[in-house]
């Protein structure tokens, strides 16, 4: 039985800020299992994807957890999962809550793409977009997808304040929905368009948003800077926290 994510990239993760069994968790484990019945790669219950983070956290809480889920069968390329395996990573974590400055990427995605709905293995476009936001002295960057729509960030969604709106691009522009960000759609007046580059510049604010960070303000896109919008900043903090 031969690795299938090793060879070919074939399996999924979470990537979870560990506070115990929260409702946020929930949506973590209904995200990967969605996913595992996409890829046909057998998952875990519930029950048992919670005691193995407990059983490697020990009882200790705010780490990072990153819980993957791996593919095993054939070692020819196009034949189905027919078990599954888990690896867990565990660390502390200190998150970095500073206002963040994006680049707007020359690397693009194609929104009928099925796999970048999914949180893979293969991370190989999310790392070549990130450093190339490193290089340029900013701390990621936007992709675009075939039409110049805006997807999302390296590992983060985008929220935009525009018109007295607030607004994050359709998902069927070609992006992976965050658990966090499914959250503040649930709970807040935050809606998906279809928005472009001119959107990000006429933005009055901007934010990005992941399950590590929560809710981050953004200061700067490429040469256009932003102001804080502290009091939508908090609202959305709050109803990230009511779930944590």
């Amino acid at each position: 039985m031969q690795n299938r994510t090793t060879l070919y990239g074939e399996g999924i993760f979470e990537t979870i800020f560990w506070k115990g069994r929260t409702k946020k968790l929930c949506r973590h484990y209904e995200r990967l299992k969605s996913s595992a019945q996409f890829f046909q790669i057998p998952c875990p219950d519930y029950e048992t994807f919670c005691r193995e983070i407990e059983k490697r956290t020990k009882n200790k809480k705010e780490l990072y957890v990153k819980f993957c889920l791996l593919s095993k069968g054939k070692n020819t390329y196009h034949a189905y999962p027919k078990k599954m395996g888990t690896l867990i990573i565990i660390k502390s974590y200190k998150p970095d809550l500073k206002p963040k400055k994006l680049f707007i990427s020359d690397i693009k995605r194609h929104s009928k793409n099925p796999v970048i709905y999914h949180k893979t293995m293969n991370y190989l476009t999310n790392i070549l977009v990130k450093r190339d936001a490193l290089l340029n002295n900013f701390d990621d960057a936007i992709i675009l997808n075939e039409k110049d729509e805006i997807t999302e960030c390296s590992s983060s969604n985008i929220i935009l304040v525009k018109g007295g709106k607030l607004l994050t691009p359709a998902r069927e522009c070609g992006l992976l929905l965050g658990t966090t960000l499914q959250l503040l759609i649930d709970n807040t007046d935050v809606k998906e368009e279809r928005l472009k580059i001119e959107d990000i510049y006429s933005a009055k604010a901007i934010f990005i948003t992941n399950s590590l960070i929560g809710i981050l303000p953004v200061f700067q896109v490429m040469d256009r800077n932003y102001p804080i919008d502290y009091e939508i900043l908090n609202y959305l903090k709050l109803t990230i926290n009511k779930e944590n």
